[in-house]
């Protein structure tokens, strides 16, 4: 199937094409004349069964979604972005999870599976560290701030705005880059290969339908429930099918050393699966991901994503008071557990099934097979979905994947859209209202939206056709001067605003020299000669995320020493070591817009409840206006109401009952516990 031509051919005509490919060269060709053992055909005919699964399955996630918006009534700005601050631990867990485990992950995990084996895993494994260093450490100051997003929190830090619109800048840059569109991306892979459609077509219907999916908008938790159970055991019926076909862990272990295509490339050892395959702790020289960065550079990207990202942050700001939120921080830990399972191994033995097409190496074959030339893994997943799963199953997994992506998808463009408007818009348009701040907000989805379907080209053949490798090496460039600035503003009284600014600026520039030179120099297919510069081939982005990180806390220390400090009564609810003085004052009044009114002198914030006589102007709103509202989470005539007013007031304490503090605090370290032993077991 070549991915230009726009549809994906039968496994019979893959075959006639490698053979006419292969009689055609005039000269030698370096791949072995052996044709591999394809299926005859790979059309996927849904059934009876698999229609009903899908049609049902969305059909009762979109009428529950609708009954909670109406029922929940996020007609204002701080419901829509935060849920009105009443989620409960276990809906705050289950939606780190399934914000994070999109069609992205699911597709790039397991193709980096099964290209290189275990060690990938050892990227949600580390996860579990960071998300008790947010609901332990980093989340106590942003509560105690009272901030909604992280450029909020930034520029009551330091003052000034520059920081602040910079921090929001570059969050939605990640976005674009790293989220939307591999989310898009992925997501139109996958219904690709399944369904056998365009590509483009693909990713047409999937924001169609995301688009009705999410019109209610918002944080819905029992969506977010749902979707993360269905997700975990669609997964996990899959992994057991896997494992049953190869005879298990041993058999896996058995059947993916020697699953190596029939066409190879001599004189190579591209084709070979490799001997540490089953090894988290891999050569810190010549490892694909060397064990100094699995654990060192890999836990600064961990740590921006999971301390400092807009999309999770937004997540766990949401809980109703701190002990909740602390108590989700532990229930994603003990889920992130569960990817390597019914994930990465589940990547491994597709490569073990399927070796001539998720393991092929010969460019002109791979074109063939997927559409790009540098590899095939990241079909890993899918394949196996189309291949074991039986009717109905097959639809479930569908169902579970879609859920998975618009999950994804609805929460990026939710945190997106709250930084631009928070941090950006009112900044141009102070007295926007607040039906005005949704209205903007939507059209800004749009526009990132297209951009980022402009950008899946360059994923397409990016890091050697791993999905998994491009999201991380890009994040390996650009976050690692976040992570570097939050801990120090945290941790650091001294650090100033121009410190903060031109450390930011002086590390993304860094980044972006190295990922602009990514992109220029592409990673060579199967025996062709690495001609890129030392610095791209030879230094790991995860060591160069970790050098980057240190690069900026310099600057950024050093710039800070020079310049005047910032008055330690300034500082009030801003750092570790002040969070627990006097909170900011809360004070809702009736105005037009909600909008953080920042003091950086006293580090106090107005936050602004929209309170328009909604009655009568609802009864004069034409009805294209009314549905427009309610597409857009508005309502007419929303006010901020005393639960409001006691939500906000939870919002900024970090006091805790004794018991759910133990009960915390135990779990956080059995997690730790079994997280050590899964790492030593699996090392």
């Amino acid at each position: 199937k070549g991915r230009d031509e726009g549809q994906r051919a039968p496994k019979s005509s893959v075959r006639e094409k490698i053979s006419s490919s292969l009689t055609a060269r005039s000269q030698p060709t370096p791949a072995t004349m052996e044709l591999p053992a394809l299926s005859e055909d790979t059309t996927v005919i849904f059934g009876v069964a698999d229609i009903i699964v899908v049609v049902f399955y969305f059909a009762f996630v979109l009428a529950i979604r609708i009954w909670s918006s109406i029922r929940a009534s996020r007609g204002t700005v701080g419901r829509y972005f935060l849920a009105g601050q009443s989620m409960t631990w276990w809906p705050i867990g289950a939606s780190l999870m399934s914000s994070n485990m999109g069609s992205d992950i699911f597709i790039g995990l397991a193709g980096t599976g099964a290209a290189g084996g275990l060690a990938v895993g050892g990227f949600e494994w580390n996860a579990t560290w960071a998300l008790l260093a947010l609901g332990w450490i980093f989340l106590p100051v942003y509560i105690a701030a009272g901030v909604v997003t992280m450029p909020e929190y930034l520029q009551k830090r330091f003052g000034g705005q520059r920081i602040q619109i910079s921090m929001s800048v570059l969050s939605i840059i990640l976005y674009i880059f790293t989220k939307i569109s591999t989310v898009i991306f992925s997501g139109a892979l996958f219904i690709h290969i399944c369904l056998d459609w365009n590509l483009y077509l693909s990713t047409v219907v999937l924001l169609a339908v995301t688009a009705v999916y999410s019109a209610a908008g918002g944080l819905t938790a029992w969506i977010y429930m749902l979707q993360n159970l269905i997700m975990v055991l669609g997964a996990l019926v899959l992994m057991f099918i896997g494992f049953a076909r190869v005879g298990w862990f041993k058999g896996l272990q058995e059947k993916y050393s020697t699953a190596i295509p029939k066409i190879t490339v001599p004189d190579t050892t591209c084709h070979l699966p490799r001997a540490d395959a089953f090894h988290l702790f891999r050569d810190p020289v010549t490892g694909d991901f060397p064990w100094p960065g699995l654990v060192f550079g890999l836990s600064v990207l961990a740590l921006w994503y999971w301390c400092t990202d807009q999309v999770i942050v937004q997540r766990s700001l949401s809980a109703k008071n701190f002990s909740h939120a602390k108590g989700g921080s532990v229930l994603a830990g003990y889920l992130k557990i569960l990817p390597m399972f019914f994930i990465v191994i589940p990547g491994m033995i597709s490569r073990a099934l399927y070796p001539d097409e998720v393991g092929c190496v010969d460019p002109d074959i791979c074109k063939m097979v997927c559409g790009a030339a540098v590899g095939c893994s990241n079909i890993a997943y899918p394949k196996l979905v189309i291949e074991l799963m039986p009717d109905g199953l097959r639809g479930l997994m569908i169902a579970v994947m879609m859920a998975a992506l618009m999950s994804s998808l609805t929460s990026i463009f939710n945190s997106s859209s709250t930084l631009f408007i928070r941090d950006i818009w009112l900044l141009i348009r102070r007295n926007a209202s607040e039906k005005e701040q949704m209205i903007m907000s939507r059209v800004f989805i749009v526009i990132l939206v297209v951009i980022s379907i402009l950008w899946i080209p360059m994923i397409q053949s990016a890091n050697g056709g791993k999905l998994f490798d491009y999201i991380q090496s890009i994040t390996s460039y650009l976050a690692p001067p976040v992570t570097a600035l939050f801990i120090l503003a945290i941790f650091c009284k001294r650090i100033n605003e121009s410190g903060a600014f031109w450390g930011l600026l002086v590390g993304v520039a860094v980044g972006l020299v190295r990922m602009i030179m990514e992109l220029i120099y592409s990673t060579p297919s199967c025996g062709e000669e690495d001609r890129r510069p030392a610095v791209l081939k030879d230094l790991h982005y995860l060591y160069f995320a970790l050098i980057l990180c240190v690069l900026t806390a310099i600057v950024i220390v050093l710039i800070s020493l020079c310049t005047p400090p910032i008055p330690e009564e300034k500082l009030a609810c801003l750092t570790w070591w002040t969070r627990h003085r006097k909170a900011p004052a809360i004070e809702l009044t009736n105005n037009n817009s909600e909008a953080a009114e920042i003091n950086p002198a006293n580090g106090e914030s107005a936050l602004v409840e929209s309170a328009d006589s909604g009655e009568e102007e609802a009864a004069a709103q034409p009805f294209c206006w009314k549905m427009l509202y309610f597409f857009s989470s508005l309502s007419t005539g929303s006010t901020a109401t005393e639960e409001d007013r006691a939500a906000l007031q939870r919002r900024f304490s970090i006091e805790e009952k004794p018991l759910w503090k133990t009960v915390c605090n135990a779990n956080a370290i059995i997690l730790m516990i079994i997280n050590v032993i899964l790492w030593v077991y699996f090392g």
